[in-house]
Formats: structure tokens, sequence, C-alpha cells
């Protein structure tokens, strides 16, 4: 591992110190692009225009005739904590600013596969709805939309997702990517999507004279929500999302948020009061994933819509049960998943530019867990498939990719398609994720074209893995203050948490509970404790290390502790 201090430009830390800025933040915000303290201006006012998002001002146009016809409106969700929150932000939205009529319906991952399908649409149509909304999903749903609109359902598709070079035919379509779109926030969550498309229509019911500025809803009831889905995303903190994410956390620690999420913080054992995008991405987020990996979504999707404290209670409990069998399946897979993968190649040799493990008893479900846990560990373009479940699809596989800095996963698997005509049934995603479902016949085509991709595309540099920290720590910030100033800010994908960098000298190691190294070190002549979750390996008496600052609590007290992240070799 090579471990590289960020670059800090002194001109822009010297324009934050002199606007007040802690001069420890300042070096930190510098080091990750930013310029001028009207990039930390977290304030609502700062958000980007909805009108500039296209379609959003069309999609309000749709959704008010829709409201002041007292049409049926029906969301279309996604399986995973952003597909979630978006729907629970566009039912409680959608009721705010008038809707009667508002239902949701989520796809099965095993049984119905992911986004709008055109028995998807069908289900629509036969619960009595008028409108179908999708959130987080239907860019790429071209059969879905078109029965749909042959049932003579109006669509609308909220989405983030990366568009292929055809777009369904849905009566409005919001996405920041698609062609012509200008948005600036092209990495904004399937949430946030929808969270405009809703501030857009309570701008147009203004408009209509249906709403004025007294009467108006307060959206930002929303943003705790639009807040966790954010984050669980992964998508990257620019500064809009940052807005996003800033705007929910002061929410969420005045204890201002949906009863859910209360009992989610109770849940995990977390406190909500301290709420930090750690808790969002680590804690609650996985909460919300595990329904749509092992059970249904609609237990997460109800324990965000739901205000009875005492029901909230129940679904985060059960919640937490399913998140605890995942982390046991996931346990289990990965052993047998890095068996797999580490027998690809020999010892002591480089592996294989991209790792792709398949086995019978895999759980569809957290494949793509897996699949980050051998990228973590190999740094390599992971991809791990299971055997579809759904009936009638025995023969098929579902797989799901992580990627590295450097190698566009849906890229890749786009030039897959075109190489190996057949051998990709259904493919999408993003650069750093992205799922596909290949006949069980295809694997090992599917396995030659993406190592031969990875191998055309991926360089030394880029297979070595990199650090990027942010050098070395003054003593003087050895506070537990600063300590709980940095867990304060919007940290998260393309915004690191900040991570330093220096030599140490190791005084004592021992491994408690059997994979965990806990170490007395001493920084720049002070002592002070470590430990190295899930590293099990010696260290030498002097090592450089990246790592990150935690306030460890005993007797009463606490202390600055080092969360060891890699040393460097």
């Amino acid at each position: 591992m090579k471990i590289i201090p960020r670059d800090v430009p002194p001109r822009s830390v010297w324009t934050l110190e002199q606007a007040g800025i802690h001069p420890l933040l300042a070096r930190l915000y510098a080091a990750r692009g930013v310029t001028s303290t009207a990039e930390l201006d977290d304030a609502l006012g700062k958000l980007l225009a909805p009108g500039t998002l296209l379609g959003a001002d069309r999609a309000a146009v749709l959704l008010a005739d829709a409201i002041a016809e007292n049409k049926r409106l029906c969301i279309v969700a996604d399986y995973d904590c952003d597909g979630a929150t978006a729907c629970a932000v566009a039912i409680r939205g959608l009721r705010l600013l008038g809707a009667q009529h508002v239902s949701y319906l989520v796809p099965d991952r095993i049984v119905d596969g992911y986004g709008l399908t055109a028995p998807i649409a069908q289900r629509v149509k036969d619960q009595g709805a008028d409108v179908l909304i999708t959130v987080d999903n239907g860019i790429a749903s071209m059969d879905g939309v078109a029965h749909a609109k042959r049932l003579g359902l109006q669509v609308l598709v909220t989405d983030h997702h990366l568009p292929a070079a055809e777009l369904p035919n849905a009566d409005v379509i919001v996405n920041p990517n698609q062609p012509s779109c200008t948005f600036a926030s092209k990495s904004m969550a399937g949430v946030g999507v929808m969270f405009y498309v809703l501030l857009a229509l309570r701008s147009e019911l203004r408009n209509r004279g249906v709403l004025d500025a007294a009467t108006q809803p307060k959206l930002d009831t929303l943003l705790p929500l639009v807040a966790l889905g954010t984050v669980a995303d992964v998508v990257k903190l620019d500064a809009n999302n940052r807005r996003l994410v800033a705007q929910g956390l002061k929410r969420v620690r005045a204890l201002a948020m949906p009863a859910g999420l209360a009992s989610l913080f109770v849940a995990s054992g977390r406190n909500a009061s301290t709420a930090t995008t750690f808790d969002f991405g680590f804690a609650l987020g996985p909460r919300i994933n595990a329904a749509g990996r092992l059970s249904d979504m609609t237990l997460g999707i109800e324990c965000l819509l739901t205000d009875d404290p005492a029901r909230a209670d129940e679904l985060a409990k059960m919640l937490d049960g399913i998140n605890r069998e995942r982390r046991v399946i996931e346990g289990d897979m990965r052993e047998q998943a890095m068996v797999i993968a580490e027998s690809l190649f020999d010892e002591g040799d480089e592996p294989p530019p991209a790792i792709c493990v398949f086995d019978p008893d895999f759980h569809e479900g957290v494949v793509g867990i897996v699949a980050s846990r051998i990228k973590d560990k190999l740094h390599r373009p992971a991809f791990v498939f299971a055997a579809s479940a759904a009936p009638g699809k025995e023969h098929e596989l579902k797989g799901s990719g992580r990627s590295i800095p450097g190698f566009h996963l849906r890229d890749a698997l786009d030039l897959v398609a075109k190489r190996y005509p057949g051998v990709l049934l259904r493919f999408g995603g993003h650069a750093m994720a992205a799922g596909c479902t290949i006949p069980e016949e295809r694997l090992d085509d599917f396995e030659q074209g993406l190592n031969e991709v990875a191998q055309e595309w991926l360089d030394a540099a880029t297979l070595t893995r990199r650090l990027d920290t942010d050098g070395a720590l003054e003593s003087q910030y050895l506070r537990v203050d600063l300590v709980d100033t940095l867990h304060k800010e919007v940290w998260g994908q393309g915004f690191a948490a900040p991570t330093f960098s220096e030599e140490v000298e190791v005084i004592s190691q021992r491994l408690v509970g059997e994979k965990h190294l806990q170490l007395k070190l001493k920084h720049q002549g002070t002592p002070v404790d470590g430990i190295w979750f899930g590293h099990t390996e010696q260290l030498p008496p002097r090592v450089t290390l990246a790592f990150r600052l935690d306030a460890d609590e005993w007797n009463g007290v606490r202390r600055v502790r080092f969360l060891v992240e890699g040393a460097e070799s």
C-alpha cells in the first residue's frame, strides 16, 4: 500500500482561515477542493434551483394536474435504502402537497428483479392507479414504461442512474444524468431527485394559487430522509449533496425526524442527538438495506412512513433482526468467496486484473456486499454471482460488482456486452458499482471479457493500492473537543473523512477478539491508544500509519484514540 498525502493549496487555506475557519478544518477543506466559505454555506437558500433540473418543471405540472383531478398515484420504488427513502419522501411529500390517493409498490429483488418491468406496470394498473412514478429507477426500463403507456398510465420517471443510448418513452423524465440536463449536481441520489420534484411541485402549486407563502407545507421535514438516502447510496458528496445532508443532520440532532428514524437510532445503539454521516452509512442504512436483501423492502418503507412511535419501534427491531441475519449469511459467503477468489492465483503472485466468483449456494441478496469485501482485500474490480431464485430463471446468474478508482464498471460491462453478444441479459449501474444478469453457461465468457477490459484499462499505478491522507497531525490537535468538531462535519464519498498519516513508534500490540490489533503508540512523543479493526499481523517498532481520530471512553474519561486504516508497505 502507498500512503499519499493530499496536496493542500496554501492560498485556499489562507482564504478560509481569514474567513474564520479553524486552521485544521481550513487545511482539510482546502485539500478537498474548497476555495471559499461560500462552498461551505449549507443554508437551504444555497441549494441549486429546482428549475435548473431538466424535467422538474414538467413533472410539477403533471403532478399538479393529477392532484387537481384527484387521480390515483402509485410510486414504484427500488429495494435499497435510496429507493426506500425516495419512496417515503415521495409519499409524505405528495400527501403534504394535497394528493389524496398515493400508494406504492416495491419490486421483490428475487421474483421481480430490478426496476419497472412490464409485470410491475400491470400490477400498478390493476391496483387502479392513473399515474405511475418511479423513484431511484426507470431510466433503463424501456419495456416497463412502454407497457405502462399501453395500459393508459401516465408515467413520470425520477432516477439518477446513467442512461443508455435510448431513453424510455415516459411522459416526463427527471434525471440529472439525462442528455441536455445542465443541473450542476450530477451526483444527486434518487431521493434527492424526488425531493427536487416536490420543491418544483410546491412552486407550481403557488403559481396556480393553490398554495401561498402562508399555507404552503414545509418540505424541510423530509430532509432527514433525504440525508439518509444520500449517504447510504454512497453518491459523491458535492456541495449540493453536502447541503442536503447537513440540513438533514441538523434536524436529526434536534430530534426533529420521522418516528422510524428515531427508532432505528435506538435499535442500532446510536445517539441521534450527536448523529453523524457514519451513523447513516454504517448503522441506519444497512438496517434498511437488509430488508431488501433478505426479506421485503415494504418493512423498511413502512418504518420510514409510520408516525406511530410504537409501530416504528416494532419495525425497527424487525429490521435490526434481519440485519443480524444478513451479517451471518454475509460472513459465511465472504469466507467461501474469498477462498474461491484466492484460488484464482498462486500465493505470492498478483491477482488477475478482475475477479469473478460464483457458488450455487450464494444468496443473491448479499452478493454486492461480498463483492465489496473482495474488492477491498484484493484491490481488483470484483463480481460475485448467485443463481437466480426467480421462477423460470433457474439457469440465470445474478451478479453484483464493485470497482476500484480508475475502472468505470458500467462502461466496462457495456464493452463486454458489445464484444460478447448475448453474455449480458441485463446490466446497469455506476462507475464504482454495477449489477448484471447472465446465462449460467456464459459465466466463463463473462469472466474472460471482464478480464480483457481490465487488462486494457488498468495500469500498474491503478492496480497499486493507495490511501490518500491528510498528512501529519500536529500534536496540539490531539484533543477530544477537536475529534467532536471533526465528527460533526459532513464527510463521505468524494469528500473523504479526515485520515492522517505519519511515522509512529509502536510501544505494545496485542490481539483482542482474535481479529483486531490493539495498539499503544507514541505520536510525536505523546502516548496514544490505537486499534486496527480486522487486522491481525504484527507491526514493526516504527511504522508509517494512516489513521482516523476517535474518542474512546474509559471510567468516564474520554481520550483520543487512533483508528488505523492502513500501514505503508
